[in-house]
């Protein structure tokens, strides 16, 4: 099992990126298809503590699943979190794991800090 994970969609370019530049790192990460298999609310909290936001940060707002699951800037955490977990394609790309820490690879470059270089 590798010290990293992934939370990839392979479709996105910021997502493919982020993964060519942990490789270009002579990293190999397990990779988590999210929109295969989705996290549930209670490991969206644990990845939210990890990044060190909250669900509103990580929430693509731009999504039509956004406005169809009655989302607003006015939703509860709980709210947001319920729809990320119905509806993976609102979760923010990607996500980088090691250990306690996580980061948006938005930009690609934000991983170089979790892995130290």
């Amino acid at each position: 099992m590798s010290e990293y994970t992934i939370y990839h969609n392979p479709r996105c370019s910021k997502s493919r990126a982020t993964l060519a530049l942990l490789e270009e790192h002579g990293l190999s990460p397990e990779i988590r298809l999210y929109l295969q298999d989705p996290p549930d609310v209670a490991e969206l909290k644990a990845l939210l503590k990890k990044l060190g936001i909250s669900a509103a940060g990580l929430v693509r707002r731009g999504e039509p699943e956004y406005r169809e699951s009655g989302l607003s800037p006015d939703s509860s955490e709980g709210e947001i979190l319920e729809a990320m977990a119905a509806h993976p394609k609102l979760i923010e790309r990607p996500i980088v794991v090691r250990g306690r820490q996580a980061v948006l690879g938005r930009p690609p470059e934000n991983v170089l800090a979790l892995i130290g270089r």
